[in-house]
């Protein structure tokens, strides 16, 4: 009998880190890239991207971004690629209310499946409030918008990566968007614990995790992410409770307490502790048939 096989995600820059905290980061298209090889070489199946500005390393949903990392990663490997529709928490995404709260612009997030090359693309489907610094942020992804999402990926062929910070989002906007039609199963759910900060997202504990995975729609494939420290435990638990799970410098910038990480130690590791558990990472072409997407 074969060993299952396990998703490895990595993520290896995402919208909020800087060099500055750990000069290991990759942001421009031909760094990031190199990186992703270098992960996929040790045993990553889907890279989730995040796009910077050339100008200053800030966030962009910029599709000729996208288009340029996706066409440089693809030359070097068959890794599956999820681009952003998030953006980041400055640069393009960002803009100022009249009541003196900050937004990340709607319009600007759509730009991320706009760009050729991208197999899935991460569909956050709830409003929430991130506090970074002296700015409150409102991510607002209505049930309108969430449709407005769903559709354009379905039109281009994108399956989403829902991302769910607690357990209303399964329940009421997940599900319903599921019952809706606007995804077709296998459903991809990334479940994201640890961010602390979200309005309303969950820490992880086993108990929440838990209770998470029981209450997911049918025919569900997940995945786990989780925030700094969590990100080990949260894998190992993922990998026991039958998912997959996340690895990179997105989440989670240090190896151990004052260690900063690379995005290849942080996936080395995963796939050493995969592999004692007696599982095996899967390839692109696996994931792929694991998560419904069609074969490159």
């Amino acid at each position: 009998m074969s060993a299952r096989k396990v998703i490895v995600t990595v993520a290896p820059t995402g919208g909020m880190a800087s060099k500055k905290q750990n000069p290991n980061l990759p942001t421009q298209p031909q760094e990031i890239a190199d990186d992703v090889y270098r992960c996929y070489n040790a045993g990553a199946s889907v890279v989730a991207l995040h796009a910077r500005r050339a100008a200053d390393d800030e966030a962009t949903c910029d599709p000729n971004v996208y288009a340029q990392m996706n066409e440089l990663i693809r030359a070097k490997c068959d890794i599956v690629l999820n681009n952003s529709t998030g953006g980041g928490i400055n640069g393009d995404m960002l803009h100022q209310l009249n009541n003196g709260l900050w937004e990340i612009n709607f319009e600007q997030r759509l730009k991320g499946m706009e760009a050729p090359g991208a197999e899935m693309c991460t569909l956050d489907a709830q409003t929430i409030c991130a506090s970074f610094g002296d700015k409150e942020i409102l991510v607002p992804t209505t049930p309108s918008r969430i449709r407005t999402l769903a559709q354009g990926m379905m039109k281009r062929g994108i399956k989403p990566e829902w991302e769910v910070f607690s357990l209303e989002d399964i329940i009421k906007d997940v599900g319903g968007a599921i019952k809706e039609g606007l995804d077709k199963a296998p459903y991809f759910i990334n479940i994201v614990l640890g961010v602390n900060a979200f309005q309303g997202a969950l820490p992880y504990t086993p108990k929440i995790l838990q209770m998470m995975v029981e209450h997911l729609p049918q025919d569900t494939v997940f995945n786990v992410s989780a925030i700094g420290q969590a990100q080990l435990p949260a894998a190992v638990h993922a990998v026991l409770l039958g998912g997959h799970a996340r690895v990179g410098l997105e989440d989670n910038l240090y190896y151990e307490h004052g260690v900063l990480a690379t995005n290849v130690m942080l996936v080395e590791r995963f796939v050493r502790v995969i592999r004692e558990l007696g599982f095996e990472p899967a390839t692109p072409a696996e994931a792929r048939e694991i998560m419904g997407l069609r074969p490159l």
